[in-house]
């Protein structure tokens, strides 16, 4: 996990003395990067506006990526992710992306692994209070160590995934985060959360 983290740290420029190996709970909040496609004086090909406006037409399944407590931390951590994909089947990896600005992926790359929580139909605010920056998000949400890395395994969902952190790459303002799956489950039946055009949504039929 530290050879994870410091590939993490110099892709983004931070420093990755011998210290910064030995421990890699160093890992601190991001400030935005200053990246851009275009030069000052040009005109930006799309407006984020307009960006945001198209991708939004591509319905995503909707997430909760989940890590455990590190030392001296109160609790676990999580976020609400749509951004979460398949990968590779040999060997068996998914990958997730998350704003450089997060202040939850530094808690989940001290800890090395997460677990992805795929949501039901019905489970639209429990997602909503995962999204929700600065709030203690797993107030009154039950649930249980997965069983390999110990990352939260939330109640009732339809499908989980466990995994170590494989991989870290940069991709613009977010990073693209790698899993190395080493359990999993699914319930086998519901229809899964959807998000199209900034709303929460359901299979029709």
């Amino acid at each position: 996990m530290a050879a994870t983290v410091v590939r993490y740290l110099r892709s983004v420029g931070s420093p990755t003395s011998a210290s910064a190996e030995r421990e890699p709970e160093s890992v601190d909040a991001l400030p935005r990067p200053d990246l851009r496609a275009v030069g000052e004086d040009e005109r930006a090909p799309v407006s984020p506006a307009e960006f945001r406006s198209v991708l939004g037409n591509f319905a995503s399944g909707v997430t909760v990526v989940t890590a455990p407590p590190g030392e001296g931390e109160d609790g676990p951590a999580g976020f609400a992710c749509q951004s979460f994909a398949s990968l590779s089947l040999d060997p068996p990896l998914v990958t997730f992306m998350v704003a450089r600005t997060s202040t939850t992926w530094p808690r989940i790359a001290r800890a090395g692994v997460f677990c992805v929580n795929i949501l039901g139909a019905e489970q639209g605010e429990l997602c909503r209070s995962f999204a929700v920056s600065g709030a203690d998000k797993f107030s009154g949400v039950t649930h249980a160590p997965a069983p390999v890395t110990g990352s939260p395994q939330l109640d009732a969902v339809p499908a989980w995934i466990d995994c170590r952190i494989h991989a870290v790459h940069t991709g613009g303002d977010h990073l693209i985060v790698v899993g190395r799956v080493v359990a999993m489950g699914a319930a086998g039946e519901g229809d899964p959360l959807l998000f199209h055009k900034g709303r929460f949504g359901r299979l029709a039929g």
